[in-house]
């Protein structure tokens, strides 16, 4: 046996199989063991919404994606530097992707004559052989078979023991790779605690798939990707809904307050809800309503009564908010609503991405009701954005709302974790206000402070008993009034608050004002962006902006993009952040729309840019 060990600056692998082939399983354990490896990294999982899809079929086909290596890694990749198949569908449905001389692993005993015919192929053609010649590196390996005899004597049923022909193409996998088994023992030890038989079964077939590279009489390539040159500290993987939810438990540490997070259960948001049961000693109190409605409602009772409220949902569980949201506003009470877009109208593309709702945060409530609306750019950054919405929600007395997606909430990236001396205490006592020497020694509950934020005043409090309710408050008192003039100056003082919010100035990820065309963008797609801003620099002078926050808007932002003559704004809707700044600029927007379900991929904004006609470098032609 001859084997090679190729070093790689970055890898592009991508498991993918049946729903109930434990995909998701290996592309997290892969994940887990990259970042122990110091690698940089991002993931994309890609499964069907049903819980079980026929099997064998291209509908029922699960992925995981995962761009690990040793620079900086912005987004999942545009093609596969290996393909792990674990039937003929998932062959079918991913082989294109495939590089050219890549590495594609399957499991040979799956592809029996009624998988190929499900996924579309001839069963009487060497559909294996016919891929070596054309140049891909196979690895064809009867994988359910070898399983089957490692297990042999085991009082499991076969459909148990077949369950674990994933940790021997996951052991198989770290073999090529050069990485340890020891990080996913730990983890099955753990799991499977409590059934020694199940846990001895999957660690003697992740052994047994480790040490199968060890004794094949093939030709074997093997590659190391060397540790990513990260800043220094400490660091953990980490998904986009698991740092929302550390970071509201951080709010409810640095706050001194109880967090209350009310929710109805909903893909993608579900996991917010799954991580913070966990954490109920750390000040967080968790309510699964029966609707989203009720969770709503929930939610505003507990911010009325003082708590940090805090709602998730995806797109048609805001729909049915969008009454209580305008509440909220009403009352400008502090709350928190994360809505984790996925593809929408009605229900959709469940377990797909998309930024298809930002029309729906921007402008979906009766009246004049506006309120902040924040993104997040990866799974990290949920962190630090969640942490900012609690601040602005509280300091400016409204409700806020914060856009995640699916993309960001299941995929995992290494997070630095900050220390917690740095977190910046969060201020509650905005219930003082001056007094208003010609009103009367009744309580003002709409009495504002400098941040035009009323008191936030806890149900009880002795001399503060005020009114609350849906209908129009006067401006002082907070009592009903159906005054024309008190309902003008309130809708204009409630939208002067929101447009007065401290906005931090924009600035360029990458190039100046003096750059040939700008990239422009909002909420995920930002490492995509990056990657393709980084690309096109080699032959174009490219600057990247990234918007974290979309209302209200930075103010220095149109000053910056109106130098421009070249604006390319990519975004997975049909051109939402397009038209809103098109309405209060006349700088050259040119939305590029992607509404597949799926991220961009680099190379299709790289495609675009140069579609429009932007100058090369040393090259001065003028705008089409």
């Amino acid at each position: 046996m001859s084997v090679k060990t190729q070093v790689k600056e970055a890898v592009i692998i991508r498991f993918s199989g049946d729903s109930g082939d434990g995909i998701q399983l290996m592309g997290n354990q892969f994940s887990t063991t990259a970042a122990f490896y110091g690698n940089d990294m991002i993931s994309f999982a890609d499964f069907p919404a049903e819980i079980r899809a026929p099997k064998g079929t291209l509908a029922g086909v699960s992925g995981f994606q995962l761009h690990f290596g040793s620079r900086e890694i912005f987004e999942i990749g545009d093609t596969y530097d290996a393909l792990i198949a674990m039937n003929p569908a998932a062959l079918k449905k991913e082989l294109q992707t495939l590089k050219k001389g890549g590495v594609l692993i399957v499991d040979r005993d799956s592809f029996s004559e009624k998988n190929l015919k499900l996924a579309g192929y001839d069963p009487s053609e060497p559909l294996l052989s016919k891929l070596e010649s054309l140049g891909y590196r196979v690895y064809s390996i009867k994988v359910t078979q070898l399983t089957q005899l490692e297990l042999k004597g085991l009082k499991l049923k076969m459909k148990e023991i077949n369950r674990c022909r994933n940790m021997f193409v996951l052991g198989f996998v770290y073999w090529i790779y050069g990485r340890s088994i020891e990080n996913t023992k730990a983890f099955l030890e753990q799991r499977f605690e409590k059934n020694e038989s199940i846990l001895q079964a999957n660690l003697k077939v992740l052994s047994k798939g480790y040490y199968y590279g060890e004794t094949i009489e093939a030709f074997i390539h093997k590659y190391r990707v060397p540790s990513a040159k990260l800043p220094k500290g400490t660091y953990r993987n980490v998904r986009g809904n698991e740092a929302i939810s550390m970071a509201l438990v951080t709010a409810a540490q640095k706050s001194s307050k109880r967090v209350f997070f009310a929710t109805y259960p909903i893909t993608p948001a579900s996991d917010i809800l799954h991580e913070l049961v966990k954490h109920r000693k750390f000040g967080v109190r968790t309510f699964q309503a029966e609707d989203e409605i009720a969770a709503m409602g929930a939610a505003i009772g507990a911010s009325y009564a003082g708590d940090i409220a805090v709602t998730a949902t995806s797109g048609p569980g805001m729909s049915l908010k969008t009454e209580a949201i305008g509440l909220a506003i009403m009352l400008e009470l502090p709350l928190v609503i994360i809505n984790v877009q996925r593809g929408g109208p009605s229900t959709g593309l469940p377990t797909k991405t998309e930024q298809a709702d930002l029309f729906q945060a921007l402008f979906s409530r009766n009246g004049e009701a506006p309120v902040p609306v924040l993104a997040a750019r990866s799974p990290g950054h949920c962190f630090e954005i969640t942490l900012e919405a609690v601040r602005m929600a509280i300091k400016y007395m409204t409700p806020v709302i914060l856009l995640s997606d699916a993309y960001i909430a299941n995929g995992i990236t290494p997070w630095k974790v900050p220390e917690v001396s740095e977190i910046p205490a969060i201020q509650t006592d905005f219930g003082s206000v001056s007094k208003d020497e010609n009103a009367s020694e009744k309580y003002l509950p709409y009495q504002r402070n400098e941040h035009l934020g009323r008191p936030w005043i806890v149900p009880g409090t002795p001399g503060k008993q005020h009114r609350i309710g849906g209908l129009e408050k006067d401006f002082h008192s907070g009592d009903v009034s159906y005054d024309p003039e008190n309902h003008e100056h309130m809708v204009k003082i409630r939208a002067k608050k929101i447009d007065s919010i401290d906005i931090p100035q924009v600035h360029f990820e990458l190039g100046t004002v003096h750059s040939e065309v700008l990239l422009l963008g909002w909420g995920s797609t930002f490492g995509v962006i990056k990657a393709a801003a980084l690309e096109l620099q080699k032959n174009i002078d490219v600057a990247q902006i990234h918007l974290d926050y979309i209302h209200p808007l930075p103010e220095n932002l149109f000053s910056l993009i109106e130098q421009f003559d070249w604006i390319l704004l990519p975004e997975m809707n049909l051109g939402q952040l397009a038209f809103v700044l098109r309405g209060k600029t006349s700088a050259p927007l040119r939305s590029f729309s992607k509404v597949k379900g799926q991220p961009f991929k680099r190379g299709e904004i790289v495609e675009k840019v140069l579609e429009m006609g932007v100058p090369l470098k040393n090259q001065h032609t003028p705008p089409k």
